[in-house]
């Protein structure tokens, strides 16, 4: 059972800085389609700037998507009306990045988690009360830290505060966007891990971001790689890890560390830039393996397995 579905999802900007007088265009999300099941944590990996903040807010609606669906309990989220909206965003919840950005340095850490409480319940001050204690203790913090401010906690504390805003609704689906890049490595450990508890404990399904690909690889049930805006390779984390097809994936996952020695691929130049997409497969100007039909024309997807595909034109069909 899908918890949500992203049909040919495509979001530009306007570039406000014109080079040469003209307003460029950034695609920053390009005819996307994915289906996230109910229960699972399915990772979003990728290179800085292929666009993966950019799908999740606009799942969030905080970014204007100018085509496509993005369909929720059935319903298409980019035509509802405000009523149905405010209980939309009562299911779908999102933790950023920098958790002392998201968090309102004026705010006690009680007054914060409160406040989603005050906006979209019929809680009593009591109910409210228990309610906020019981959620900073499921994330591991002391009830006696909801008096501070912000300022006054570790940046692992912070998330956790900001976790404890995520869960205060008790949505179903929330959206992680890179929870832990900012952290230091003791403490990306211990919040993963209340992650993953949490998830099991609530019931929730995960759409999680990140370019720490370890991370990815012990949190996920299944990883999509993305680039310039387009899912290239998705699968389960096995087959993604084990059996990799894309020549991207590949070269992700020979840049991680490894204590035996494996060869890596180097990929020739940076990122284009998403104001000037390539013609063809968007990889085919830093592909080792390019062919001229990449040049050429976009690949279809190509079906690896049931839970599988790629879309390279050097794929070839298992099924």
């Amino acid at each position: 059972m899908d918890e949500l579905q992203i049909k040919n999802l495509t979001v530009k900007y306007k570039n406000r800085q014109s080079i040469l007088g003209k307003e460029q265009t950034i695609h920053a999300v390009n005819n996307l389609s994915l289906d996230i099941k109910k229960g699972e944590i399915i990772a979003i990996a990728g290179e800085s700037g292929c666009g993966k903040s950019t799908l999740a807010k606009a799942i969030m609606l905080l970014e204007t998507a100018n085509s496509g669906e993005i369909i929720f309990e059935g319903q298409n989220i980019l035509q509802m009306q405000k009523a149905k909206l405010k209980e939309f965003r009562k299911k779908v919840q999102m933790i950023f990045q920098n958790p002392y950005a998201s968090l309102n340095p004026k705010m006690k850490i009680f007054d914060t988690l409160k406040e989603p409480l005050k906006i979209n319940t019929n809680l009593t001050d009591e109910e409210i009360r228990q309610k906020v204690v019981e959620t900073a203790c499921k994330v591991g913090l002391d009830k006696d830290c909801l008096s501070l401010y912000p300022h006054e906690f570790s940046g692992g504390q912070r998330q956790r505060i900001a976790i404890a805003r995520a869960l205060i609704l008790n949505p179903e689906f929330i959206l992680a966007d890179e929870p832990v890049s900012a952290l230091d490595v003791s403490i990306q450990a211990q919040i993963i891990n209340l992650l993953k508890d949490l998830k099991d404990d609530y019931d929730l399904t995960f759409l999680f971001i990140s370019h720490d690909l370890s991370v990815i690889k012990y949190l996920s049930d299944r990883v999509a790689i993305m680039y310039l805006g387009e899912i290239v390779e998705l699968g389960k984390t096995d087959e993604i890890f084990f059996t990799p097809e894309h020549p991207y994936t590949k070269a992700l996952l020979s840049s991680v560390p490894q204590i035996t020695k494996a060869d890596k691929i180097i990929l020739e130049g940076d990122l284009p830039s998403p104001s000037d997409l390539p013609q063809g497969c968007k990889f085919h100007t830093r592909c080792p393996y390019c062919m001229p039909i990449c040049r050429e024309k976009m690949p279809d997807e190509t079906r690896i397995t049931d839970t599988h595909y790629v879309k390279c034109f050097l794929a070839k069909s298992m099924i």
